[in-house]
């Protein structure tokens, strides 16, 4: 694969909205409303969700103060009753009209892309969390797009086509194995993980040192299905050999 930079990022991170935007273009207006895997999200919920986040990271990439005031303001309200979260994020879309919520929707995600396009190689974009490098932030944004656009596929019974932007996906979904444990105030098993993904194009991914004692082999998109929490581990075809293979990909989280 070539180097990665922020510019074939942003690339990738525009077919990716693209690709979810080819799905949900053609839906019948009561579609928008079908119920999705993720627990009490409609279809417009999950563009409701990326529509907010592509938003706020413009504001975090353009106007650093601006994101943070947000940010104090947003945790502050977030998290002062049950159920505020999903009103701040969600709640203006779900008075939209399906085609207001679309319309809404490309225009958050041009805004991010154009902020995009001014990042620095080295810049480091405040967020929700710690700081992100550019390119981790907009690999996060893409994993975003991906997985919910997957919720969305699932709901409407189409096919999501996997192309190798699962690279990107499935680096993350290595390199957040210690997450995955930190997210839940446990010890991080000790010893190396290999991953060998076979890619939607036919190559061979590899994660992970040669002579590490646990493996995992398979389906790239199977790998990045599991560790994005959009399938059950006994559900998909990876190959797993290692305790601490099978205990990470039981508990797999590449989100905070």
């Amino acid at each position: 694969m070539s180097t990665v930079t922020v510019a074939s990022v942003i690339a990738d991170l525009v077919a990716e909205q693209e690709a979810l935007d080819a799905v949900v273009t053609p839906l019948a207006a009561a579609d928008w409303d079908l119920a999705t895997p993720s627990p009490r999200w409609a279809v417009r919920d999950q563009i409701g969700h990326l529509a907010f986040f592509d938003e706020t990271a413009a504001l975090a990439i353009s106007d650093p103060e601006g994101f943070i005031q947000h940010r104090t303001d947003f945790v502050a309200a977030a998290f002062a009753t049950p159920g505020a979260g999903d009103e701040l994020t969600l709640g203006p879309a779900r008075e939209m009209t399906a085609e207001e919520l679309l319309l809404h929707w490309r225009s958050c995600r041009y805004q991010l892309a154009v902020a995009a396009a001014e990042c620095g190689e080295k810049d480091r974009i405040e967020w929700y969390g710690p700081s992100m490098g550019a390119k981790s932030f907009l690999t996060a944004r893409l994993m975003e797009a991906w997985a919910h656009g997957q919720d969305i596929c699932d709901t409407v019974n189409t096919e999501c086509e996997a192309t190798d932007r699962l690279r990107h996906i499935a680096q993350l979904g290595f390199i957040t194995r210690g997450w995955t444990y930190i997210n839940r105030k446990m010890e991080i098993p000790e010893g190396d993980i290999r991953v060998e993904l076979d890619s939607p194009s036919g190559e061979t991914w590899i994660f992970g040192p040669a002579d590490a004692p646990a493996t995992i082999s398979g389906s790239a998109k199977d790998f990045c299905l599991v560790t994005s929490q959009r399938r059950n581990l006994a559900d998909t075809s990876l190959a797993i050999h290692g305790a601490i293979a099978q205990d990470w990909l039981e508990k797999a989280q590449l989100f905070a």
